[in-house]
């Protein structure tokens, strides 16, 4: 590490030699692999951009140039090389950096980018402004790869920078993978290009771009020599480059998808330390993906969708067995949920599943082609609640204040594996409505869930504990912590505890009993509060005028950072201990 270990900053970055940069550019790779081996992260996304890393950081003055890291997976070499060196190694860690560019973490994070897409109208926003102040002088890049390039929000970029003189540089980081391989017909369009056999016309010079490339991501020197070249042209720019994906670790190349967030792995054989457990609860993600198959194989009315997360969100496994009925439609939330409503609406049964945090960039679509026509699409919202390390920018904490307000909808969260099972076999039964399921990421409670199907009465809730005094009411998989809880309390005979599953329709037969026999309520969600589960019921005990006493547990009006589960969950009170000491709090009251 003699080179990397001078290197604070790229004002340091630029005293070194162009011959040097290749052996900086090992070093970097190397200083990733060990820190990422021991910490997690991700792996591949970084390795792949090491050489392109270092040439934007030589030729452009950033801080002052601005250069923006699409989604921010890639962006480990760029913190490394910005004065986080010494604390890379609180990358993702509770209290540590952010695994994604932020801009309240450093000066040179231009702009905060976890969600795919994003950069290339950041950039320009940014280009348009120097222009106002100015300053023609100033340079704009957006790194973006080819499967964030494909989504609707960077040709709504893209087609808006085309018509502008701004001084931007569009990096087209193209390997043909984003975490799960790239799919679409531009994909096919790089390809070709990459081959030699593309169609005369230029799809980015169509649009006004100064295109050059494709040129090898990994040669430094042409990387060096093309960017300086640039530099002194002005108005928009895309260059083409082509980079292997975990490039230096041979495992991380050839396994690309496992390779992008790995856990903890061997630095120099690669091997990874974690192996299944087969007596561990199985993840809710493989839940829904092998229950889906199973519906699908005896309704060949079902579908399935996913924007661009087969792996993460387990459509693969009916990809693999029904491919002619599993969709995984890129990096396009917004066009999956209409692409499910036009299904729905041809009589199909479509099975959207899309992370929670995703969910977000596709509110209109719900509203306006699900909710407003009523077709019973099947939203399985998979990262419900907090997901540790990715951050602020991916907890799924928002949905069901965010959908709660949306007429026609239903939201169900399932209390384990079993009722997961049984809503997605309710729901392809035929519903009159649209449905939304949430589940978290991660294991589940039972070693044991396969059996026979049962439906699911709509609004339904379920008395898991009768009480006398105080009762609790949770939605979904936290319920499982709060039967622990009360498990454990000496007076638990006073305490009841219901399963609400629903929080909209809300079980109000049930509710009504419960406002009749217990004196404090206590509401448990693993969503922000604010129009959350709790207001939902609260709202109805006040229209009842409930006199008893009401406490909301759940997430403050704020927004949560990384750290692991177990950290985040202490942090924001719900975790076993801090559930308990609130419950034992109204005990004493009463």
């Amino acid at each position: 590490m003699e080179l990397l270990q001078k290197i604070n900053s790229p004002a340091d970055l630029r005293k070194l030699k162009t011959s040097e940069l290749s052996q900086l550019a090992k070093e970097l790779r190397n200083f990733i692999i060990d820190i990422v081996a021991s910490k997690e992260g991700h792996l591949g996304a970084s390795l792949g951009v090491v050489e392109l890393t270092i040439a934007l950081h030589y030729i452009f003055d950033t801080p002052n140039d601005k250069l923006i890291w699409d989604v921010g997976h890639q962006a480990y070499g760029h913190k490394i090389l910005t004065e986080r060196k010494d604390v890379f190694d609180t990358n993702r860690q509770f209290k540590g950096i952010s695994g994604f560019p932020k801009r309240s973490e450093s000066i040179f994070d231009a702009f905060g980018t976890g969600h795919s897409s994003t950069s290339i109208s950041a950039i320009l926003g940014m280009a348009i402004a120097s222009k106002l102040h100015g300053d023609d002088q100033k340079q704009h890049i957006a790194v973006i790869g080819d499967a964030s390039i494909a989504s609707g929000m960077a040709f709504e970029g893209l087609n808006h920078l085309g018509v502008t003189k701004t001084n931007v540089l569009i990096i087209l980081n193209d390997n043909a993978i984003g975490i799960d391989p790239s799919v679409g017909a531009l994909k096919k369009y790089l390809t070709n290009v990459k081959k030699g056999t593309a169609k005369d016309e230029n799809i980015f010079e169509c649009l006004n771009f100064n295109y050059s490339g494709p040129i090898d991501g990994h040669n430094l020197e042409a990387l060096v020599t093309e960017l300086n070249r640039l530099k002194n042209i002005s108005g928009p720019k895309l260059l083409h480059v082509i980079t292997t994906k975990g490039k230096g670790l041979k495992q991380a190349e050839e396994n690309q998808v496992v390779y992008h967030a790995p856990g903890k792995f061997d630095k120099t054989t690669g091997d990874l330390y974690t192996k299944p457990n087969k007596d561990q609860p199985a993840k809710y993600q493989d839940v829904f993906g092998h229950t889906i198959v199973d519906l699908a194989k005896k309704n060949n009315k079902i579908v399935g969708i996913t924007p661009a997360m087969p792996t993460g969100s387990s459509l693969k496994y009916m990809m693999e067995e029904i491919p002619d009925r599993a969709f995984d439609v890129g990096i396009a939330e917004q066009h999956a949920v209409t692409m499910a409503a036009g299904m729905a609406a041809e009589g199909l049964v479509p099975f959207c599943t899309i992370y929670s945090t995703f969910l977000q960039r596709a509110y209109d679509q719900v509203i306006h082609d699900v909710a407003i026509q009523n077709l019973p699409v099947i939203f399985c919202l998979d990262r419900a609640g907090l997901v540790g390390q990715d951050g602020a920018t991916h907890h799924g904490v928002f949905d069901i204040a965010f959908l709660r307000s949306i007429p026609n909808l239903m939201i169900f969260a399932p209390l384990n594996e079993i009722e997961l099972r049984n809503i997605m076999y309710t729901a392809q039964l035929g519903l009159k409505n649209p449905i939304v399921i949430r589940y978290p990421r991660g294991r589940g409670v039972l070693t044991h869930y396969e059996q026979k199907f049962e439906t699911i009465e709509i609004g339904s809730s379920e008395e898991l504990k009768k009480g006398t005094n105080i009762v609790v009411l949770s939605i979904g998989h936290i319920g499982n912590v709060v039967s622990k809880v009360i498990q454990e309390l000496e007076n638990s005979l006073e305490i009841g505890h219901y399963n609400m599953r629903f929080v909209k329709p809300l079980d109000k037969k049930q509710l009504k009993n419960i406002f009749a026999t217990y004196k404090t309520i206590i509401t448990v969600e693993d969503g922000c509060k604010l129009g959350g589960f709790g207001s939902a019921v609260l709202e109805y005990a006040n229209e009842l005028k409930y006199q008893g006493n009401f406490k909301i547990l759940g997430i403050a009006d704020t927004f949560i950072e990384h750290g692991t589960t177990e950290e985040l969950y202490q942090l924001t009170g719900l975790d076993f201990e801090s559930i308990k000491k609130s419950i034992k709090l109204e005990l004493h009251a009463t």
